[in-house]
């Protein structure tokens, strides 16, 4: 029924592209011709400007043909991570990698793949089915921004699958929300070698603050992490400033926000600890912190329509699904909370983000017919 090589020849012309993040231009101009091509109308949305994107999100419609059923939504990303300038997708014994020196693009570009066979597949042999809509997003690897600035006033479908995870016959139906951090800790600077009595560390209260943070997972729906540390100026010069990120996330909300306040009490009490009394004075190390939602909680719940959908599907191909909870943020969360009742399947990637990226054509040509059936049944 499907197509391996096709959908191989698909893959290695997409991950063929270079796109990175805010440079998905040629990738967004292939797809606009592509999705045309199958028969779909495609429009752009307003996101690029709003993100500083070459291009904004595609929305692409296939009509309904032959069925009277509810649309449905299928998302990926045009955008990957780097390096991936002078990309050179091999395919060797059935398996896909880039040439060793940049990541190969299965992140999100086999998805992107298996949607578009499995479209092939539906308009060749006919198969009536409702109305699908195609929601391929900007700048997903720079903290969703694509999903966030998308026109929601263009989507109409209320139920989706998002095609952006490890592994195949995967389902995920949860994922939790995020709080991102920035943290800036300000105390005296001084000579390091002449006068460092007269100086108060920032870094050391940074550091006495991070040796206290429970990090790490906190328990099985927690976990949390200070990911980045900038400051001072050289090894002589006691540190005046230092900005720490960091994040924390959750399946429960109110675990979510304890972690958050715990995380950022440990720098308060930090702060305090370090302030030192000079010349008489009292020299505080203040705190400036500011905390962002980066994306919700996400919860379809065992038993939902899209997910009997997915079990239904993957039953005509005498298979299971293995639902599970997922760890990470992706668009799917931010479709959610915007009454898009949308899950995560696998796209059989691995290794992603990083040089060693590979997926097998035999895992797409799997997910490619599980999506036929999906779109057959939907």
């Amino acid at each position: 029924m499907v197509n391996s090589k096709r959908l191989a020849d698909e893959f290695a012309r997409q991950t063929g592209i270079a796109s990175p993040s805010f440079r998905e231009g040629e990738m967004c101009r292939y797809l606009i011709e592509r999705f045309e091509r199958l028969g779909m109308t495609v429009l752009m949305d307003d996101a690029g400007p709003k993100v500083g994107s070459e291009c904004g999100n595609l929305i692409a419609t296939l009509p309904a043909s032959g069925r009277d059923c509810e649309p449905l939504l299928l998302s990926v990303h045009m955008d990957t991570v780097e390096p991936v300038e002078g990309v050179r997708p091999i395919l060797r014994d059935g398996v896909f990698t880039s040439a060793g020196d940049t990541i190969l693009g299965a992140d999100d570009k086999a998805g992107l793949a298996e949607i578009i066979e499995a479209l092939e597949v539906v308009g060749e042999q006919g198969i009536p089915h409702g109305m699908i809509e195609i929601v391929v997003t900007i700048c997903e690897e720079k903290g969703l921004l694509g999903a966030k600035h998308l026109d929601y006033s263009r989507v109409v479908s209320k139920r989706g699958l998002a095609l952006d995870t490890a592994g195949i016959d995967r389902v995920i139906n949860t994922a939790p929300a995020a709080n991102k951090m920035r943290i800036v800790l300000t105390g005296r600077e001084a000579h390091a070698g002449i006068e460092p009595e007269n100086g108060v560390s920032a870094i050391v209260a940074a550091a006495r603050g991070i040796a206290n943070m429970r990090l790490g997972r906190i328990d099985h729906e927690t976990t949390a992490n200070i990911g980045t540390i900038q400051g001072g100026q050289a090894t002589n010069i006691i540190p005046r400033q230092v900005v720490l990120e960091g994040e924390a996330r959750s399946h429960d909300p109110s675990k979510l926000q304890a972690q958050t306040e715990h995380m950022l009490a440990c720098l308060r009490d930090a702060a305090e600890a370090t302030q030192q009394v000079i010349q008489g004075d009292l020299v505080p190390v203040t705190i400036e912190t500011e905390v962002l939602s980066d994306y919700p909680h996400m919860a379809v719940v065992p038993g939902a329509g899209i997910l009997k959908l997915i079990e239904k599907a993957a039953e005509r191909l005498d298979r299971s699904v293995d639902l599970q909870d997922g760890g990470g943020g992706s668009d799917a969360n931010i479709f959610n909370g915007h009454g898009i009742e949308t899950v995560i399947i696998g796209t059989g990637m691995t290794d992603v983000h990083t040089i060693h990226e590979s997926v097998r054509v035999a895992d797409m040509v799997r997910v490619a017919e599980l999506l036929v059936e999906v779109i057959r049944l939907a």
